[in-house]
């Protein structure tokens, strides 16, 4: 009996690819779902495939099907897209970066401008710990397919060369890429020749954006299920980037109007996401 062809999914950038189960169990695993629902929910995606299905659609179907077990789990399996939702002007995706960084220990100031030896640069975070001096520019897209290639790394040097000709001695200094979306194979051997430190969704491997954010538990306010499109824009005009801090100032949400019982839903969701 011939068997039968695997089916070809579409990824975002336009490739196709196989489709692969590993894969989505290791995402929903990611979620914390337990594995008879992970089974469960492979076993009605896998009957829905067809050839040319769409990464998004996959992930969408996913994503509701984890909601209706626990809105926890579509929380942490949406972090990715979560990310992305931190645009349009990139500001807030910044003031992540920076909490990332607070968080293990650096003093951080956002948008800060530095003289170098021939201009003055926009730098989008500094951070300093002991003698470490950070110099972070930030590389947000907010849709997906479209990756940092060399340009970007090359530019940022250039800039980040400016600015350390015309420092003290005092620190250590060091510059880092970041973007939400991954770097080309260029751009990661350029960054490493150079002694650029990058940093991406999933590089370094096991040190990338969301192995930080699941080590640490500093989750965006975007993962949220629970707050409308339009309450996280109000949020995040107001810098509440993360859930954590949704917690400490939950009185944000009596400013939107939220109800009692809604609220208290959010909150329990963003504790279990925050492990208070």
């Amino acid at each position: 009996m011939k068997e039968k062809s695997p089916i070809k999914i579409q990824k975002s950038s336009g490739e196709k690819v196989s489709f692969s189960i590993p894969k989505l169990k290791k995402s929903l695993r990611h979620s914390g779902a337990n594995e008879k629902d992970i089974e469960h929910i492979i076993n009605i995606v896998r009957d829905e495939l067809y050839h040319g299905i769409s990464t998004r659609e996959i992930y969408n179907r996913a994503f509701a099907l984890l909601k209706k077990k626990k809105s926890v789990f579509a929380s942490k399996y949406k972090l990715k897209k979560a990310i992305y939702e931190l645009g349009p002007t990139g500001f807030p995706f910044e003031r992540f970066i920076a909490e990332i960084l607070s968080h293990s220990g650096y003093r951080v100031e956002v948008g800060q401008f530095v003289q170098g030896k021939c201009v003055s640069h926009e730098v989008d975070v500094v951070a300093v710990k002991d003698t470490n001096k950070l110099f972070v520019e930030c590389k947000f897209h907010g849709e997906e397919g479209r990756n940092c290639d060399v340009k970007i790394p090359l530019y940022i040097y250039s800039r980040y060369t400016d600015i350390t000709t015309s420092q003290s001695q005092e620190y250590d200094y060091k510059g880092w890429v970041v973007t939400n979306t991954r770097f080309t194979s260029d751009a990661i051997q350029y960054g490493q020749c150079v002694g650029l430190y990058l940093l991406s969704w999933d590089f370094p491997e096991g040190n990338g954006l969301k192995d930080r954010i699941d080590s640490i538990g500093l989750y965006p306010i975007t993962v949220s299920t629970l707050l409308s499109h339009r309450e996280k824009l109000f949020l995040l005009d107001r810098d509440v980037v993360l859930c954590k801090q949704l917690l400490m100032d939950s009185f944000y949400l009596d400013h939107l109007g939220v109800s009692e019982t809604r609220k208290k839903h959010i909150l329990n969701e963003l504790k279990l996401l925050c492990n208070v």
